[in-house]
């Protein structure tokens, strides 16, 4: 993944209001009103999430008539993921660590 692309990626899953658009889109695609429906912000604030999320190509625009239909695109997220497996072991690797130091007696844990 070229490095503009995962930036705004994360930077579009970054935001709690964007991650619950792509969670509404998970179950189909949507009319943007009906996305903009449940979130206590503008219209023109949704747009300008829809426009990042769009931007990173985590939705695709499609009219029907008057109506902007949006759906889920998760390939960029599958690359997110593809990028962060590489740093695995490091977190791997302390989880163990931790389950070692806790699975020993009480009395022989280094501090």
């Amino acid at each position: 993944m070229p490095n503009a692309t995962l930036d705004r990626v994360t930077a579009a899953v970054s935001d709690p209001t964007r991650r619950a658009i792509l969670d509404r889109l998970v179950s189909g695609p949507a009319r943007a009103g009906d996305i903009a429906a449940p979130f206590a912000i503008s219209q023109p604030a949704v747009s300008r999430h829809l426009r990042v999320l769009e931007e990173a190509g985590l939705i695709v625009r499609t009219r029907a008539g008057r109506e902007h239909v949006l759906a889920l695109d998760a390939r960029p997220l599958r690359e997110l993921q593809s990028w962060t497996a590489t740093y695995e072991r490091f977190w791997t690797e302390k989880i163990d660590r931790l389950e070692r130091h806790f699975s020993q007696p009480k009395e022989t844990r280094d501090v």
